[in-house]
């Protein structure tokens, strides 16, 4: 991948003008260390309402990960500074609390922030505002064309995620929990048709297994556990982005492990079900790589239990044969897995009036990395 770093103007042309002018009269001059490519950290700007910034203390929890991952050569970017948190960290964000993202867009308030901070990658959690004052899923993906727009104005290479935001079910607004979930179930597609490789735009899923009941202390805004889960699906699609930390050379799939060249990928499945009513059911499943290697992709099969059969899926690409087992391939976001790593989908299955408790029985197959 192409360095998104900025570089600084190199000071050799300079410094080889002034040896020139010097040396009839005797005098040399020794290069000035590290001249050639002065290198800025990667300028990482996080995006979003009082989720990010008020005070966002995922974004602690997420620095220091990636601190103690090796990624220190960063710079998180924002006209905003720290809000606290309890522990050391770089603060800077643009989480402004309250704000609409279509209110953001519409008076363009983007470009200012951007001109201000330089960011190199930006990372998205924006639209809560939006859905609990029932705007429309079109009009906020609209906004959200127009941020990556500006944000592409900036940086033609910009590296931009997108949150499927966490649930909401505060008291005062009953039907926010279903409208989050019909905003991100659109969030995939419009990714797909505005990511470029130049820009590329990653959604990363922040809405599988998040429980408003234990992840939020309001409904709304993250608990400290829930500030955990936001990291911790925000820090592999960063550390993608990044360049590589510097690993243990004892680790398995380590450069110079050799390994065993004949073994194939593996990967195992888990099923949970989320939330269940008359006539259908929430579920979730999780796949993760068990390899010794990385796997470029992978697809579950998903038997449910009782007749039921899959009718909606989010960050998977769903295929249903006759009798109701249901395949889902990896969408294109989620397909890579490192070793030890997880990605999940979620999905909707209608179920006949006498079926049981939610149930399904789930396997996986994957590919390997040079397929």
């Amino acid at each position: 991948m192409r360095d998104i770093r900025r570089s600084r103007l190199p000071l050799l042309p300079l410094f080889g003008l002034l040896a020139a002018l010097l040396l009839p009269l005797g005098v040399t001059l020794a290069p000035p260390a590290a001249a050639a490519q002065a290198v800025e950290p990667v300028r990482i700007m996080p995006l979003g309402d009082s989720i990010t910034g008020s005070p966002g203390c995922w974004r602690a929890v997420l620095w220091n990960r990636l601190q103690s991952a090796g990624y220190t050569d960063i710079d998180f970017v924002g006209t905003l500074g720290p809000q606290g948190c309890g522990q050391p960290y770089d603060g800077d964000n643009e989480g402004h609390g309250g704000e609409l993202v279509t209110n953001v867009a519409d008076q363009n308030l983007l470009p200012a922030r951007l001109a201000a901070t330089l960011p190199d990658i930006v990372v998205m959690h924006f639209g809560t505002n939006d859905v609990w004052s029932s705007i429309a899923p079109d009009r906020i993906l609209a906004a959200y064309t127009k941020l990556v727009e500006q944000m592409r104005a900036s940086n033609p290479d910009m590296r931009i995620l997108v949150a499927q935001i966490i649930p909401m079910n505060p008291s005062s607004c009953t039907g926010c929990a279903q409208r989050a979930v019909d905003f991100n179930a659109r969030i995939p597609e419009w990714a797909r048709t505005t990511s470029t490789s130049r820009s590329p735009v990653t959604v990363v899923d922040q809405w599988t297994g998040f429980d408003t009941a234990t992840d939020t202390y309001d409904g709304v805004h993250p608990s400290a556990l829930g500030n955990e889960k936001i990291a911790a699906r925000w820090y592999p699609a960063l550390a993608a982005l990044l360049d590589p930390g510097p690993g243990d050379p004892g680790d398995p799939g380590d450069p110079g492990d050799p390994g065993d060249p004949g073994e194939p990928p593996a990967c195992t499945a888990s099923f949970r079900a989320v939330s269940a009513w008359q006539g259908g059911y929430q579920g979730e499943v999780t796949v993760t790589n068990a390899s010794a290697s990385s796997v470029s992709g992978w697809t579950a099969t998903v038997v449910p239990a009782d007749g039921a059969r899959l009718t909606q899926v989010w960050n998977g690409t769903l295929g249903t044969t006759a009798d109701g087992t249901a395949t889902v391939a990896n969408a294109s976001w989620n397909g890579t897995l490192a070793p030890g790593a997880s990605a999940s989908f979620g999905f909707i299955a209608g179920t006949p009036a006498t079926a049981g408790p939610p149930s399904a029985t789930v396997t996986c197959t994957a590919r390997p990395a040079s397929s």
